[in-house]
C-alpha cells in the first residue's frame, strides 16, 4: 500500500549547496533521469537582481528593493532540458548570467523581505509540480521545502568549486574574480541561508572527487529507495 500511494504522489527532491558544488548540473541531470520538473532558485535571485539593476535602485534600499520585487512578474520555466527566465515580459535567461549580475545579485539575495517574497512563490511551484520536481539552492532543505521527500547537500572543497565555475564562464574571467565571486557570495548568503552543514536528515554528498553522473547515479540510487 505504501508504494502504491508513494506512485500517486508527486516526488520532491531539494538540493542545497555552495556555489560551485554543482547543483545546477546535477539537479538537471537528476530531474531528466527521473522525468521530474525543474527548479533552478539561485536564478530566481539572479533575475530579480536584473530588475533591480534596470530600475536604477541602490540595492542598499532595502525596502525600495522588495517593494520592486513584490511588483515583479517572474516568469519561470521549469524545462530541465532548457529552463528560462523572463522579467514583466522581458527574457532574461542569457543576461542574469552576466559578469555585473553576478557582482551585485548578493546584494539583493540578503535582503530578507526579498527571501521571503521568492521562498513563497517557489513554495508554490513546489506544491503545484507534476510528477515531481527537483529544486536546487541556498535554503531548499531548510526552508523552501524542509518536508521534500529527498533532502541532500551537495559540497566540494573550494578549489574545486572556483574550477568548476571558471570552466562555466569560459574565460571570461580571471581566476581572481572567479575566486572572489564564488567566496564572497558564499559568504554573503550564509548571513542568511544554511547551506555549509546539513540540517538533521539532510544527506551529504561531497562531489569533491566524484564525476558528474557518479553523483546523478548515488542520487538517483537514494529516490528508487524511495519507492
Amino acid at each position: 500500500m505504501a508504494e502504491q500511494i508513494r506512485s500517486q504522489t508527486q516526488l520532491v527532491i531539494a538540493i542545497d549547496g555552495p556555489s560551485g558544488s554543482g547543483k545546477s548540473s546535477t539537479s538537471r541531470g537528476v530531474a531528466e533521469r527521473l522525468g521530474l520538473q525543474y527548479l533552478d532558485t539561485g536564478a530566481m535571485y539572479r533575475a530579480i537582481t536584473w530588475a533591480v539593476m534596470r530600475s536604477g535602485l541602490d540595492t542598499a534600499d532595502t525596502t525600495a528593493v522588495a517593494d520592486l520585487v513584490r511588483r515583479t512578474d517572474l516568469t519561470i520555466s521549469l524545462d530541465r532540458r532548457a529552463p528560462s527566465f523572463a522579467v514583466d515580459g522581458t527574457d532574461v535567461t542569457t543576461a542574469i548570467r552576466q559578469p555585473e549580475v553576478s557582482a551585485a545579485v548578493s546584494g539583493v539575495a540578503t535582503n530578507l523581505e526579498v527571501r521571503a517574497e521568492l521562498v513563497r512563490r517557489q513554495q508554490l511551484i513546489v506544491a503545484e509540480a507534476r510528477p515531481g520536481i527537483v529544486a536546487e539552492g541556498r535554503d531548499i532543505t531548510t526552508v523552501v521545502a524542509p518536508d521534500a521527500d529527498l533532502r541532500l547537500l551537495l559540497v566540494a572543497d573550494p578549489q574545486a568549486r572556483v574550477g568548476r565555475r571558471a570552466a562555466e564562464l569560459d574565460g571570461r574571467a580571471d581566476r581572481a574574480a572567479v575566486t572572489d565571486q564564488v567566496l564572497r557570495r558564499d559568504r554573503d548568503d550564509s548571513t542568511v541561508a544554511t547551506f555549509t552543514e546539513a540540517a538533521e536528515g539532510v544527506t551529504v554528498i561531497d562531489s569533491t572527487h566524484l564525476t558528474l553522473n557518479e553523483v546523478i547515479n548515488q542520487i538517483c540510487g537514494l529516490a528508487e529507495e524511495l519507492r
